[in-house]
Parts: C-alpha cells; sequence; structure tokens
C-alpha cells in the first residue's frame, strides 16, 4: 500500500459523496419565507434567534424583534441591534417573568400590545424577518390567542421568515413549521448557584 493511497480513497469517497450531494440538492426549491420555532427547556432560543438576526444585518437585510415577555432588562443584545436603527426594530414590549409581574391582567395587557406590534410587522414588506421571542410564553398562559397566531403567520407577506422562540410551544404551532429545534436542558449553572452572567444570558 502506497503512502497515497489513503489520501486517494479519501478523494474518491468525497467525491461519490458530492454527487449523491448534488442530486439532492438539484430536487430542493429556493423557497423562502420559513417560519421556525426553537422551543424546549434548554437554554439558547433566543440567542439562536438573535444570532439570525445578525445574519440578517450582514446581508444588509431588516428584521424586527418584539419580546413578549422580557423587557425589564439592559441586555447586550438591545444595544447592539440599537446600532444598526436602519436594519433592527427592537421592541422589549413584556413587563418580566410573569412569577415577578404577579399581575395576569397587566401581563395580558402587555402581551396584547406586543401581538399589535408584531402583527404591524408581520404586514410590512420591509421586514425580512421578525422573531417573536417568547410568544410561545404568552400562548402558553393565554395571553395570546393561537388562532389569531396562525391566521396571521400564514397571511404574512411573501417571503419573510418568521422566528418564534420560547418553551413549551404548543403542537399546532410546531406541525405548521418549517423547522423546528428544541433545546434540551442536560445541565444548568444556576442549579449550581450561580446567578445569570452577562455575555452568556444577557
Amino acid at each position: 500500500m502506497t503512502e497515497e493511497s489513503p489520501n486517494q480513497r479519501h478523494s474518491e469517497k468525497m467525491a461519490k459523496k458530492k454527487t449523491v450531494r448534488d442530486r439532492i440538492m438539484a430536487s430542493k426549491s429556493d423557497k423562502a419565507g420559513l417560519l421556525i420555532v426553537h422551543t424546549g427547556s434548554g437554554k439558547g432560543k433566543s440567542s439562536a434567534a438573535f444570532g439570525m438576526v445578525l445574519r440578517c444585518i450582514g446581508h444588509g437585510m431588516r428584521a424586527g424583534v418584539i419580546q413578549f415577555i422580557k423587557g425589564a432588562w439592559d441586555t447586550a443584545e438591545r444595544r447592539v441591534f440599537g446600532g444598526f436603527p436602519d436594519l433592527v426594530t427592537f421592541q422589549a414590549m413584556g413587563e418580566g417573568f410573569t412569577w415577578e409581574t404577579q399581575d395576569r391582567e397587566r401581563d395580558k395587557a402587555a402581551a396584547a400590545r406586543a401581538w399589535d406590534a408584531a402583527k404591524a410587522m408581520l404586514a410590512d414588506s420591509s421586514y425580512a424577518m421578525v422573531v417573536l421571542d417568547e410568544l410561545n410564553v404568552a400562548l402558553r398562559y393565554d395571553y395570546v390567542a393561537l388562532a389569531d397566531v396562525l391566521t396571521a403567520v400564514a397571511a404574512r407577506v411573501p417571503g419573510q421568515h418568521v422566528v418564534i422562540t420560547g418553551r413549551s410551544a404548543p403542537a399546532d404551532l410546531i406541525e405548521r413549521a418549517d423547522l423546528v429545534t428544541e433545546m434540551t436542558l442536560v445541565k444548568h449553572p444556576f442549579r449550581a448557584g450561580i446567578k445569570a452572567q452577562p455575555g452568556v444570558e444577557y
């Protein structure tokens, strides 16, 4: 066996793989306007959505973010996106975690205002992507009607991507989505007595 044999075998294997991959890609469409859901008990749902907003910025695409629960914290992502006012509209419209507010009617009113702002973005063709952060939480507590969300998302402007985050995504939303990722909690520093950290959680 010559010294080049492993490299040659690798090249042949990759060439076959590329042929199969090219055949698969040729059968795919360029469909745009994805409905994306990030759910699950693990961390990273909002962070992954904000990463896509950064990609939009990099492509010169306009993105809108509506936060349904978070609102009280001065987060780093809000500061960063504030540096791109022509490309990102960031509206933190929640009043904090439900166990902090302890006022269902106030939470419902805040969610209703956030949903009105979200519907305006979904109908605005200037937004290439709309992130509805923690909307799943508002749906879980019946602050926003699932039927209204499904109708508005289905009627959004053509080609617009929508990202919905939060635990406990409803089954009907998952069924409608094009891409669903479930973040699974394996280990969390809070259980070891460590609070949320700047640069990690906010």
